[in-house]
């Protein structure tokens, strides 16, 4: 496959999971995902890293690097220690990310992630809670499990579906690797 790699396969969701119910109407506090981005607009999402607004200018969003823990972020400290993990272990800085819920029956729609934010970074998904996750980039299709991070290629057009008839939840980040963000400027810190 040149567009998906499983990297693991099991992880426990269990805690992060935990963690999103112990956080009362979580998926309900933020609706720009929603209201937004017409192709996200059956998702729900939880941000834990968003762009940093104040270096926005004159450029456009997608071209944003800077990036910043959301204040909700707070409320979840065991999914920041595993960004940050994950980000170590693949000596990239950590940039956007969020928990993302697609109930049954809801899909995101076709679409390519463009922008120089996207081309310079990797997309993963953690799957925390899934009956087998269907998502396509390009011309490739899999199904995510639970328990397994993936990554896969963003800069092809990708969709995803929950068939399934429970809550599809994955933790979807970015990551932006050393090498690369000399390139941009960023300083890349430990």
């Amino acid at each position: 496959m040149r567009y998906f790699k499983l990297l693991q396969h099991d992880i426990d969701p269990q805690p992060l999971l935990a963690e999103i119910s112990a956080v009362e109407s979580a998926f309900d506090e933020n609706r720009g995902r929603q209201e937004k981005i017409a192709v996200q607009r059956e998702a729900l999402a939880i941000p834990l890293r968003g762009l940093r607004a104040s270096k926005i200018g004159t450029r456009k969003r997608r071209d944003v690097h800077e990036s910043r823990w959301t204040t909700g972020s707070q409320r979840f400290p065991l999914a920041r220690a595993f960004l940050e993990q994950v980000a170590m272990e693949h000596n990239a800085l950590l940039s956007r990310a969020k928990i993302v819920a697609l109930p049954p029956g809801h899909k995101v729609y076709p679409h390519v992630d463009r922008g120089e934010y996207y081309r310079l970074r990797n997309r993963y998904h953690l799957v925390l809670k899934s009956a087998g996750s269907w998502m396509r980039a390009g011309d490739e299709e899999v199904r995510m499990r639970t328990g397994e991070l993936w990554w896969f290629d963003n800069d092809q057009e990708h969709e995803a579906c929950n068939d399934g008839d429970t809550d599809r939840i994955h933790m979807i980040f970015d990551l932006l690797p050393e090498e690369r963000a000399a390139e941009i400027g960023l300083q890349f810190m430990r």
